[in-house]
């Protein structure tokens, strides 16, 4: 299995195009709703991607190199996966010219795009549908979906729909993707997109299409178009049928339930994280969390584990400083070990200055770019550092992994090529720890590692260990053994 090269180094940022930036020279429009009040179900703040162009600077200086964005192309949702017109960016987001503009701007400093893929349903608005709503069962479109029966209950609240639509909701008609005209549509629209540009596709809840091929196909033609281009699938569950001849990797939220169960466990409110794909999200210590993620890096190929997409909240689940009540401690320990962790972390925006919201629409608010004082400095601070010792080392993006130390409160785990080993530790207690960590073969005795986080506990291998690794409260540290030059 092969996955994209420029994966394995990346960190992502998810968009939500709506909220996260409106453009300076962006028409204002009476029916937004006020950008700083709470989001709605149905409401739109006006954000766009002129105001996604706008803020590269910002994601730069974070350390951003690749984009991830919800749904772009005209819909009548404000979330976009009601999908009108898959070959045109929705106006109300800049149109294709402003596309055109980011994407141009992005490749020039080096950041890649992925965009959203909706190809399970469409919307009552999409062509062919709509085909279907003002001709019945004369429409020549009437087989690429579902119908039942006529009229079409597609706006009558009375009743339920008579035609497959996604979890019964009336306004996302579910295509029929054994009919080939609907396949090569779909076909058609991911390669279209590679064709313009873009990086890649994050596909919506692609376990829906259950045609046989259907999504061989879809990468042997994306890959035809670009053989670097990025696919990965919004897959909960383990991911092993959906890998390899499918997708190159996956949302990968067993990493998320993890680090979420470890960094966040006794914090976290059972009514936040009900009814959310990855509950329920038991309690872990530091030798349960060490399994799981020793489990999950054993299950999958290793392409694909460098390629997967590392979460800790995404616009389907409560923001991450809500989860965890605040606790910065906790969130710092979190988005460190994401960063430090074999695959390509992805940010949720608005996530490294703080930002919360419980459920759906509450975790998509607007990004506070006018109000700069309810951003958490210290934590942008911290995240800008994580991001950049992953940067900084390609061990940190390449390397193994090997957990050394799990006990309690304390996780000591390795990240080695090579040429170089880095151990790297956490303390999630709220007492100092001083410990040794277990080497095995990846130094030799007197091996001299270098504290490269703080500066002041430089530490000689004896007998086998790092003796007498000391940890404060809710503190990392990383060190560093170079055995022989790089090449």
């Amino acid at each position: 299995m092969q996955t994209p090269t420029w994966v394995h180094d990346a960190v992502f940022y998810q968009i939500f195009p709506d909220r996260f930036a409106r453009g300076a020279a962006s028409p204002a429009n009476p029916r937004f709703e006020p950008w700083d009040a709470p989001p709605t179900f149905t409401g739109f703040k006006g954000g766009d991607l002129w105001g996604v162009l706008e803020r590269l600077d910002y994601l730069q200086d974070l350390g951003i190199t690749a984009i991830y964005f919800n749904p772009i192309f005209q819909s009548a949702a404000n979330h976009r996966y009601h999908t009108h017109d898959y070959y045109r960016v929705d106006p109300l987001l800049g149109g294709d010219e402003a596309f055109r503009a980011l994407l141009n701007e992005a490749h020039r400093r080096g950041i890649r795009i992925v965009l959203d893929g909706v190809f399970n349903h469409a919307s009552r608005g999409f062509f062919q549908f709509n085909h279907i709503l003002e001709n019945g069962a004369s429409s020549p479109y009437l087989s690429w979906f579902y119908v039942y029966g006529f009229p079409l209950h597609a706006y009558d609240e009375k009743h339920p729909p008579n035609y497959a639509a996604w979890w019964g909701m009336r306004a996302l008609p579910k295509f029929n993707t054994d009919n080939p005209d609907v396949r090569e549509f779909l076909w058609r629209v991911g390669e279209y997109w590679i064709e313009q540009g873009i990086d890649g596709w994050r596909l919506d809840v692609p376990n829906e299409i259950t045609t046989p091929g259907f999504w061989e196909t879809f990468r042997e033609r994306v890959k035809r178009a670009n053989p670097e281009a990025y696919i990965v699938g919004e897959i909960w569950e383990d991911a092993t049928p959906w890998l390899n001849n499918r997708f190159d990797a996956v949302m990968n939220y067993l990493f998320t339930k993890a680090a979420l169960g470890f960094f966040l466990g006794d914090l976290l409110d059972p009514a936040l994280v009900e009814g959310v794909g990855y509950a329920p999200i038991p309690a872990l210590d530091a030798e349960a969390f060490a399994h799981s993620i020793e489990t999950l890096l054993a299950h999958y190929p290793r392409a694909a584990t460098f390629a997967m997409l590392n979460l800790l909240g995404s616009h389907d689940t409560p923001r991450i400083r809500t989860l965890a009540q605040g606790d910065t401690t906790r969130l710092k320990l979190a988005l460190f070990y994401q960063m430090t962790y074999p695959g390509a972390p992805c940010l949720y925006y608005g996530d490294e200055i703080g930002l919360e919201g419980g459920k759906d629409p509450d975790n998509r608010r607007g990004f506070p770019w006018g109000r700069r004082e309810t951003w958490d400095a210290d934590f942008l601070a911290w995240t800008k550092r994580c991001i950049r010792l992953r940067h900084a080392h390609g061990a940190l993006r390449h390397g193994e992994y090997r957990t050394l130390y799990a006990q309690g409160d304390l996780l000591a785990y390795a990240r080695f090529t090579g040429h170089e080993v880095f151990v790297l530790a956490l303390n999630r207690g709220a007492q100092t720890a001083v410990f040794d960590v277990p080497l095995g073969d990846l130094a030799d005795e007197g091996a001299r590692f270098t504290d490269i986080w703080s500066g002041s506990q430089h530490l000689t291998v004896q007998n086998g260990v790092l003796p007498a690794l000391r940890l404060a409260p809710g503190s990392v540290g990383v060190w560093q053994y170079g055995m022989r030059p790089q090449v």
